[in-house]
């Protein structure tokens, strides 16, 4: 009953893009007034010549974004858009996404980027996995303003020091 209504609701759908084309095709969508919501993260990575981290954009799904329409008026233009490989089908039929699952996605973040990892509270333990401080554990403080970076109170036999880490770097530790 409700793939029947979907046909002719404005409903969201999986669109699998050609390799690497998800902006292309989410460009190309939105100049045909197609609404799209294609998330996306924050990916680090090290620099190996400057052993420095390196930022970058990624897609949350690579190859997949979502797009919302009318599907028996938009199919073919969707379906035959530069950078659309295909509209996700179960048994042969587009199948529609229920808007809520587009709005605790989008609720991870702002602006399509998705934020992902451990969400740390102040007052939780933490050791640092990588880095001049490997080994260590401290206790989170908060967060800087630069969203990759935390403070943490470091934990140390003879001293205790606020120190500033990239996020990536910690993962939290039950304080037994």
């Amino acid at each position: 009953m409700k793939s029947a209504l979907a046909v002719d609701s404005l409903c969201w759908y999986a669109v699998r893009t050609h390799p690497k084309q998800e902006n292309r095709a989410d460009s190309n969508l939105r100049a045909w007034n197609v609404e799209t919501f294609f998330p996306k993260v924050r990916d680090v990575g090290c620099s190996k010549s400057a052993g420095s981290p390196t930022y970058h954009i990624k897609p949350l799904f690579p190859g997949y974004l979502f797009a919302r329409f009318v599907l028996n008026k938009q199919l073919q233009k969707i379906r035959y858009t530069r950078g659309i490989h295909s509209i996700v089908c179960i048994g042969g039929a587009p199948a529609p996404i229920d808007d809520q699952v587009i709005e605790i996605i989008a609720a991870q973040g702002e602006d399509g980027m998705v934020k992902i990892g451990d969400e740390l509270k102040p007052g939780t333990k933490v050791l640092i996995e990588v880095g001049p401080f490997k080994g260590l554990t401290g206790i989170f403080e908060r967060e800087t303003k630069d969203t990759d970076r935390i403070k943490i109170l470091l934990d140390s036999v003879c001293f205790q020091a606020h120190i500033e880490v990239e996020r990536r770097l910690v993962k939290s530790v039950s304080m037994h």
